[in-house]
């Protein structure tokens, strides 16, 4: 994330968007109002100024330059979280809208690939569900029984899978995908562009108000004034409470290397280990195809061995490619799992003309595009037909006992304000590293700059107060209860929080 980039860089920071959008100076009307440029949000507006309004997007930052970016880039319909566990607990017919507008996303980015003359390398692929553990095949019976009930009529089960990583079963999930997301994202800029769309980077969101029939939302450098809003900025900024409570953050790691033509399958590839599951795919090269392999999960701000987690990751994708090359790119991304498994998308909680899409689960690139044809359907026609499986206000009761577990987790590091720190002195804090530190009774969170400078800020985070943690692969500030990041001088880089956390003087 911003510095942190050289350290952690995905491979489709190699193709950065190239539209120039200035930040906003000055006031500003328009129809509709988009905030954040990622998937979801640029699927939106392209959904609307499609459909004949004005629309303006803002950003915080660079325009693909969020979590879209840091994504293993799978475009699967088959659910993250599995049909028989959504099955379980919200019953057949949450299975069959999910798995609806998840095989529309798909359908819709081939689509507009089409209509757009996008070149982002989008192809049909099989996606595989294979067993981790002989235990497991069992399960995939189960999987496939509530794939079918929601209408994947076309999975299957095949007595062996993809060969390099097991003789034994899968399932096979045909006509899923495969792309290049920031080369999509260039195509959808350069389409909103063409078609008169307002898109201004560099531009964060301080507020929301609605009134008069309108929402008026701060920037710092003028209003924006908009018959109706969509929030689209990954987690929801403009909510306290509501939905926060509903969806946990995680940290997931990507490793990606060269490896030779024909040595891997071209599929989507995933398994049933848990707690993290592993992910695979290949992106097309000229000469080489490069391998992508994710995994190694953890509740964001709960780890610290970074390193050892990607080693990990690494030496189980060896074992099973022996011939994957060095690996040029390593990375993570933040994923939110929500307690019910499903995203939240549609009319946000205490507004009446503000929109929200959140909570992706780990299939933030389905779920952005999918959530842009169900907010466009609400705000064209008032309705949808996937309304209820995603609807943002619907109540907990099933998914209590993940519900209240995360909500724990939240309240403990909330106590963290009443511990000492993890250092007793500034100087025992490293050039390159940060920790927490009781500086006149207060949390700091410290970092050492590589020159041995320090950075001192509030560790109480801006939006409900939790105390951060260092992340050393980031070189970040992580939120482990809300999924806020801030840099080293305490910049708001990810929602919810939008204000930057205070500066302290040292003693």
């Amino acid at each position: 994330m911003n510095a942190a980039n050289e350290h952690s860089r995905s491979l489709w920071m190699e193709h950065p968007i190239t539209y120039d959008s200035p930040g906003l100076s000055g006031d500003f009307t328009t129809d509709v109002l988009v905030i954040g440029a990622g998937i979801a949000g640029l699927s939106c507006a392209y959904e609307l100024v499609c459909s004949g309004h004005k629309v303006a997007v803002v950003d915080r930052g660079a325009f693909g330059g969020g979590m879209t970016a840091r994504t293993s880039a799978h475009l699967a319909f088959e659910l993250d979280d599995f049909f028989e566990e959504l099955r379980s607990l919200r019953g057949e017919e949450a299975c069959r809208q999910y798995y609806e507008s998840q095989r529309a996303a798909v359908d819709r980015i081939e689509e507009i690939c089409g209509q757009e003359s996008i070149d982002c390398d989008f192809a049909r692929v099989d996606g595989y569900f294979v067993p981790a553990e002989e235990k497991d095949i069992e399960y995939l019976r189960k999987e496939l029984d509530a794939a079918r009930a929601a209408g994947f009529a076309d999975a299957e089960w095949v007595d062996t899978g993809p060969g390099f990583w097991s003789s034994g079963p899968a399932l096979r999930f045909p006509r899923q995908g495969r792309f290049h997301p920031l080369k999509y994202l260039d195509g959808l800029v350069s389409s909103l562009h063409r078609r008169g769309a307002n898109l201004f980077a560099e531009t964060p969101i301080v507020g929301l108000e609605e009134k008069n029939d309108q929402v008026h939302a701060e920037t710092g450098r003028g209003t924006i004034t908009a018959a109706r809003v969509v929030v689209a900025t990954n987690s929801p900024f403009h909510l306290r409470i509501p939905i926060h409570t509903k969806q946990a953050p995680y940290r997931t790691y990507v490793i990606a290397g060269p490896i030779p033509k024909g040595a891997a399958p071209d599929a989507l590839i995933w398994d049933t280990l848990e707690p993290s599951y592993h992910y695979v795919r290949l992106q097309p090269g000229d000469v080489e195809d490069v391998l992508i392999v994710g995994g190694e999960d953890h509740k964001t701000g709960e780890a610290a061995d970074m390193d050892e987690r990607l080693a990990r990751l690494e030496a189980w994708a060896r074992e099973r490619f022996p011939e994957l090359g060095r690996t040029a790119h390593r990375w993570s991304g933040q994923v939110f799992e929500p307690s019910d498994y499903v995203p939240f998308i549609g009319k946000s909680p205490g507004y009446e003309r503000v929109y929200l899409t959140t909570g992706d689960s780990g299939e933030g690139l389905t779920t952005g595009v999918a959530g842009a044809l169900l907010i466009r359907d609400l705000i064209n026609e008032g309705s949808t037909p996937w309304a209820d499986v995603y609807d943002p206000d619907r109540l907990m009761l099933r998914g209590a006992v993940e519900f209240v577990k995360e909500n724990v987790d939240a309240a403990r590091h909330w106590a963290a304000h009443l511990r000492g720190g993890e250092v007793s002195s500034l100087e025992e804090i490293r050039p390159g590293e940060g920790a927490l530190i009781k500086l006149n009774g207060k949390m700091t969170a410290a970092y050492r700059t590589d020159d041995g400078d320090l950075k001192l800020c509030s560790a109480s985070c801006t939006h409900m107060g939790c105390i951060v943690r260092w992340n050393r692969f980031e070189r970040c500030w992580d939120c482990p209860c809300h999924g806020s990041h801030f840099s080293v001088d305490g910049e708001a880089l990810q929602g919810p929080a939008f204000t930057p956390l205070s500066k302290v003087e040292s003693a």
